[in-house]
């Protein structure tokens, strides 16, 4: 009798914990047909073009005390081709690239450990209609070529994502929010090279948002940079309930044996809620100064994105990109630049979340 009481009594214990205890495994599945019409046409099947497909799993456990335990583990997958390519994956293996975190969560914040998107990249490139992702996108905050913290020979801006970072992120303060990070460089004898610090500021109150994010990557000892790398952006938006209008700037310079690289450019936004479905439009106006040439470029993007369900949507996308002054630093993708620097595209596809 005692003994079946004692084997209850774990049972009920175990079972307790486990309630305290879940793992998720989540996704999202989109991919379309597009156009581009440039130097020469280009057409295709092309994944994440309204939202990233991805696959991961996240995990919490309650530890009592207000205390919780987590983890993301989370990868990009590309549709088209069915590999791992993605999200700063360096083969056609899955990785585990977008974000590898493991963290404790409070009334203090959060921190975690691992490898993430920014802080700053968090505070305002969420004022991209378009997501960061597709044709329309905002290449404001384009990656910066740097695959990792420890690797940044060609970078001359800073990337989406960090590795070996340690994140933390505060509570929620009457709709202020900060989160900071800091990458080792992980350079044998040279802790501060290749190293990155960030932050992010975000305010949500009611109609009104607006983010603000500070960025530094030190240069590596094979870097082309002369200088650390300093990156500064700005954005807002305001929902009228029957539009939400959205603006950003992003700046970032660096010296090179040339002279300086500064790039830089701002953003202007709206959606509008038609139908079952969102309208989406924006401009984007670049700029890339270096030795004293200047070159620009101006991007115009229109989308709408029609829900079947919670879970379920279709998507179509138009974007014209027009590179100025004989420049030639931006596309839309293949399929390159016409004579006049102008390239057009179009996009139409299913999103899918699980």
């Amino acid at each position: 009798m005692k003994k079946s009481l004692i084997a209850l009594a774990v049972l009920a214990a175990s079972g307790a914990a486990m309630a305290q205890s879940s793992v998720t495994l989540y996704g999202i599945a989109d991919a379309g047909v597009t156009y581009l019409n440039g130097g020469s046409n280009w057409s295709g099947v092309t994944s994440g073009n309204n939202k990233t497909s991805r696959l991961g799993f996240r995990g919490v456990e309650d530890l009592g005390g207000g205390l919780k335990a987590n983890f993301v583990l989370e990868g990009g997958i590309n549709l088209d081709t069915g590999d791992g390519k993605s999200g700063g994956a360096t083969d056609n293996g899955f990785q585990f690239k977008r974000q590898s975190t493991v963290g404790l969560a409070g009334n203090f914040g959060e921190v975690r450990l691992g490898r993430e998107l920014t802080a700053a990249f968090n505070a305002t490139a969420r004022y991209d209609v378009f997501g960061s992702v597709g044709l329309a996108q905002s290449r404001l905050w384009a990656d910066g070529g740097v695959l990792d913290a420890n690797a940044n020979a060609k970078a001359v801006t800073t990337n989406q994502r960090i590795s070996n970072a340690v994140t933390y992120v505060s509570p929620n303060f009457s709709g202020f929010k900060v989160g900071v990070n800091y990458g080792f460089g992980e350079v044998a004898g040279g802790n501060s090279k290749s190293g990155y610090m960030g932050a992010g500021l975000m305010y949500d109150n009611g109609p009104l948002s607006l983010g603000l994010g500070l960025e530094r990557l030190n240069s590596g000892a094979n870097s082309v940079a002369t200088s650390n790398i300093d990156a500064w952006s700005l954005g807002g938006s305001y929902d009228f309930g029957v539009a939400k209008v959205l603006a950003g700037y992003r700046e970032s310079k660096v010296d090179v044996a040339t002279g300086e690289n500064k790039r830089l450019g701002y953003y202007l936004a709206a959606t509008a809620p038609v139908g079952p479905g969102l309208v989406r439009a924006s401009y984007n106006r670049y700029e890339n100064k270096l030795a004293g040439f200047k070159e620009k470029a101006d991007q115009f993007g229109l989308g709408y994105v029609y829900s079947l369900s919670k879970r379920t949507s279709v998507y179509g996308t138009y974007a014209y990109l027009k590179n100025k002054d004989g420049a030639s630093l931006y596309t839309l993708g293949s399929g390159g630049l016409k004579t006049n620097g102008s390239q057009q595209g179009v996009q139409v596809g299913i999103t899918h979340a699980f």
